[in-house]
């Protein structure tokens, strides 16, 4: 008896087999969004990322630039919310906030590996040769239009894709098919008229674009601040920093849907990184850095950037503490 092509709902199957908490399908085709993509960075939106600006991002037009033989894509989410306080919660000026996404593990290695496990398992029950390619974050793919295409989600007006049930707090990854399966319709947008995320955003980094919905600008957002920009910042976004030191879950934690969202048991992900010292971080050597942080996201803000995001949270805690004194 022949093998029977694997199924859109095995594959589904098999993601949460392999660890993902969400999982969807849509087609490997060139998505309307890329539009509302080139009129972002044509603003000037994307900053200093050049590899959004550039050639590299011209290869997100289509997917099948990664993989000709692409016929659907596998999208899935993981996960990552603990039930550690949020930064709006945190009071202590002595201590600097790292994004929660940051506490533990890479996840590129994480979802990475889930990935490849779930493409090994799909290679077995389909039987016939057939072509993949994983992406995770770093590949020239609108990731977030995609997972939305495939049920996801929806793009809120913080620019993250939110789940009705799971919220935003999770990490998304893909898998290029050479498969035809069958695809999930989109969720529609329930963000409705709230603006919680744009009322709460110290520097005003999120603007609205001409069709009615809304846009990241980059330059201001304080997870590009602390992350990708690289030298002296801006003294007036500098001071409405607060505490961050690396990255920013403002817009998260205001958000209702993530009031009830789930939590995440993986021991990948235990908060290693929850709010330190300033002080000490402030004498961190560059082997200490790289000791420390080698294996994290953090590591990407590098060692003088991350230096500089904890003297400007230093000196916004010493100006703070002179305004409370004074009052």
């Amino acid at each position: 008896m022949g093998l029977v092509p694997i199924t859109a709902e095995s594959v589904k199957s098999l993601a949460r087999d392999c660890g993902f908490d969400l999982a969807g399908i849509t087609s490997a085709l060139p998505t309307a969004d890329f539009t509302g993509f080139d009129d972002w960075r044509s603003r000037g939106f994307a900053g200093e990322m050049s590899y959004l600006t550039d050639r590299r991002g011209d290869v997100r037009a289509d997917p099948r630039n990664l993989l000709p033989s692409a016929q659907t894509i596998v999208c899935v989410a993981k996960l990552y919310n603990t039930p550690h306080a949020h930064s709006t919660e945190l009071r202590d000026r002595s201590r600097g906030w790292i994004s929660r996404y940051a506490w533990g593990a890479d996840y590129h290695d994480v979802v990475r590996d889930g990935l490849e496990r779930l493409a090994e398992k799909i290679a077995a029950i389909h039987g016939e040769p057939f072509e993949w390619k994983i992406c995770v974050d770093t590949a020239p793919l609108l990731e977030r239009s995609y997972a939305r295409l495939a049920g996801l989600g929806w793009i809120g007006k913080n620019t993250c894709l939110i789940n009705q049930e799971a919220g935003s707090w999770f990490f998304l990854g893909e898998l290029l098919l050479g498969l035809p399966l069958a695809v999930d319709a989109p969720e529609p947008d329930r963000c409705g008229t709230c603006t919680r995320c744009i009322d709460a955003c110290p520097t005003q980094a999120l603007v609205a674009a001409q069709n009615g919905a809304w846009m990241l600008d980059a330059r201001r957002c304080i997870s590009y601040l602390t992350i990708e920009k690289r030298g002296p910042i801006d003294s007036d976004l500098a001071a409405r920093m607060g505490d961050h030191i690396f990255g920013c879950d403002i817009c998260q934690d205001v958000c209702p849907w993530n009031r009830r969202a789930p939590e995440n048991a993986d021991p990948a992900f235990e908060p290693a990184n929850f709010a330190p010292e300033l002080k000490s971080l402030a004498r961190l050597s560059e082997d200490e850095f790289r000791s420390r942080f080698r294996r994290t996201p953090i590591w990407r803000a590098k060692h003088a950037g991350f230096l500089r995001n904890v003297a400007i949270a230093t000196e916004n805690a010493r100006n703070a503490e002179c305004t409370r004194s004074g009052e």
